[in-house]
Parts: structure tokens; sequence; C-alpha cells
């Protein structure tokens, strides 16, 4: 009889791989985006594969892009009207789906002075990725704000998906402006991203849509912890943490789309087919 079900076993894995051989993600379970600043140079490039070689035990299996200063221009310039050339793209990131457990996110500080890894893993939450490994580094010193762009196209490429643009916009708006608070107003990075996080919890949790009550919670929550912001600063943080809510019902539905594709337990398609047909036949994996 066990013969008869391993058999069974056989012909079902066989015919899993032929129905279903890749489902809807690709084969890049880990994907790289250099700056191409960084890219054009290989004293840079060597210094940032070092880093990314002694974070992930795959480096060397990852696909490659470049995130170029256009890509980046047409982002930033329609948020903080800053500008980039060709020169001064540095920070590159590496994103690992191939265990794709709950979000982490690795910052080298040592090179990325502004976005720390709260920062980063807060925007991409609100965005819809819950899973995987970032790892975020540069070459030289670098804010950091403009890896994010390149995070979410690692993104798009391991799973084959492609981000709404408004939550894009939304994710990268919240990077920049807090980028823009830490550089004027001398916030502590870990600080500021404590307030975004409770801000941002308190206006879902209200489902406030009103910046005037959101720059109000931003007022509180700052005197209330002795940390001074600017007029601006409140404003410019409220508008982006209402972008951000506001795109909310589109960011749910990009995660859904997500999640069905590398598992809402961090495994495969296969992996959800496969290991409930394996209980079946008493094998345990």
């Amino acid at each position: 009889m066990r013969k008869f079900s391993i058999s069974i076993l056989l012909l079902a894995l066989i015919t899993i791989g032929m129905v279903i051989p890749t489902v809807s993600a690709t084969d890049n379970q880990v994907v790289i985006t250099y700056g191409e600043t960084c890219y054009l140079n290989n004293d840079y490039k060597n210094i940032v594969d070092t880093y990314f070689a002694n974070h992930v035990n795959n480096f060397n299996q990852a696909m490659v892009k470049i995130i170029t200063a256009n890509e980046v221009n047409k982002i930033s310039s329609s948020i903080t009207q800053k500008t980039y050339d060709s020169s001064q793209i540095f920070s590159s990131a590496l994103v690992d789906l191939s265990n794709p457990e709950d979000l982490t996110v690795d910052v080298d500080i040592s090179k990325i002075t502004t976005i720390n890894q709260d920062m980063y893993k807060s925007a991409l939450e609100s965005a819809g990725i819950t899973k995987g490994h970032v790892v975020v580094t540069s070459p030289v010193t670098a804010t950091g704000e403009s890896a994010l762009t390149g995070v979410m196209n690692c993104y798009e490429d391991a799973t084959n998906t492609t981000i709404p643009d408004e939550v894009k916009e939304a994710a990268n708006n919240e990077i920049y402006t807090e980028s823009q608070i830490v550089e004027n107003s001398n916030v502590n990075p870990d600080t500021l991203s404590e307030i975004v996080d409770y801000v941002k919890e308190e206006v879902q949790d209200k489902n406030i849509t009103d910046s005037n009550q959101i720059s109000d919670i931003i007022e509180n929550i700052s005197e209330n912890n002795n940390i001074h912001l600017s007029s601006s600063d409140v404003n410019n943080l409220a508008s982006a943490i209402q972008d951000v809510h506001d795109v909310q019902d589109i960011a749910n539905k990009y995660k859904d789309e997500f999640s069905n594709i590398i598992g809402e337990n961090g495994d495969s398609i296969i992996d959800q087919i496969l290991k409930p047909l394996l209980g079946f036949f008493g094998i345990n994996t």
C-alpha cells in the first residue's frame, strides 16, 4: 500500500510541476539595483558587492538592474523638485525573496546617513510589501532617499508584478519628506521614524483624512517628546502621511496580489499545494 501511495505522490508532484511551473513569479528570487554612479565605477561596485555578499547567501545568483538619474528624477522632481545627474546616484539595493519571511531591512549605517531601516520598512509596508529581505548600501556617504525606487523595482522584477504608480509616489513622498526633515531640522532619524509610525497608525485606526487633524497629531506627539519641528516640516509630513492613507485601498489590492504570488506565509504557490498533499500521505515537512 505504501509503494502505491508513493507512486501516486510522485505522479502528483510531476503533475504539479507540469501544470504550474513557475506560477506568477519569476525565477529571479534575488534582484539587485545599482545606482548608475556606483555601477559605472568598478571600485564603487566592488564595495557594494562585498556588503551584499556578506548579507545574503545567494548573492551570485542575483539579477542585476541599474537605477538611473532619470528614473529617480521622475519621482523626486514631482515631490521635492530636486533633480540629480548621473554622477549622484550611489545608493544600491538588494531584495531576496528566496526565503520570504516577514519583511526585514538591513541598512548600511556607515554609508546611509539619513534614511534608516524603519523608514524603508514603513514605506514598503504602506505600499503593500510585507515579505522579503531588503539590503541597502552605498559605496560613499549618501542620504539613501533614492534607494526606495530601486527597492520597489527589485520587488517588481522578483514577482513579475507592477506596483501602482500612486502607491510608489506616496511611498517615495514619505521617504523624501522624512529625508528633508532630518537634513533641514536636525531631527534624529530614529526619533522621526517613531513619530511617523505613531501618526500613521493613528490616521489609519481613526480613518483621518483631514491634513489639519494630522498636523495636530504630529505637533502633539512632537511636543510631548520635546522635539521641535517647524510648521513647514509639520505640514509637509502631514501631507505625506495623508497621501499614504489616501492610496491604502490601492496598496491593499497590490498587497493581496503580492501575498498570493509568494504565499501568505512565505511559501510559494507550489509549496501551498504540496504541503497539504504531503500531509495527506502522512509525510511531515
